[in-house]
């Protein structure tokens, strides 16, 4: 059975009816990415704390980069970090940002959390 019959000399192309039939089961589709999105697993991230204090009137703020995750994750991470410190801070372009200097406390904290491949970096 041939699924893709070529029409005109435009290089167009056309399904048959069976093929067409195919495209519509559901059996036929992919599996769904959400399985694997669901399976977040800490270990796999590659993180670097860093202490920054450019453009911030001289004070300093601990810097987390390096997600690969889903932004809601990361959302939570900076609650938990800000709670857990009583700090304030904020989740930006894929970086989570604490008021002040808090590097050792924060790499505890993950390393906790399972974030085995998180380390200390700048400043």
């Amino acid at each position: 059975m041939n699924i893709i019959r070529r029409m005109s000399k435009k290089n167009e192309t056309s399904l048959s009816w069976d093929a067409f039939q195919m495209l519509g089961n559901p059996d036929n589709a992919p599996e769904d990415s959400e399985e694997s999105e669901s399976e977040f697993k800490p270990a796999t991230q590659i993180l670097r704390v860093h202490i920054e204090r450019k453009n911030r009137g001289g004070k300093e703020a601990t810097v987390i980069k390096g997600f690969t995750c889903r932004e809601e994750i990361q959302k939570d991470l900076g609650k938990l970090l800000k709670d857990k410190l009583g700090i304030g801070g904020s989740v930006k372009n894929d970086e989570i940002i604490l008021q002040g200097d808090h590097r050792e406390k924060v790499m505890s904290i993950l390393f906790d959390l399972g974030y085995k491949n998180a380390k200390k970096a700048g400043g």
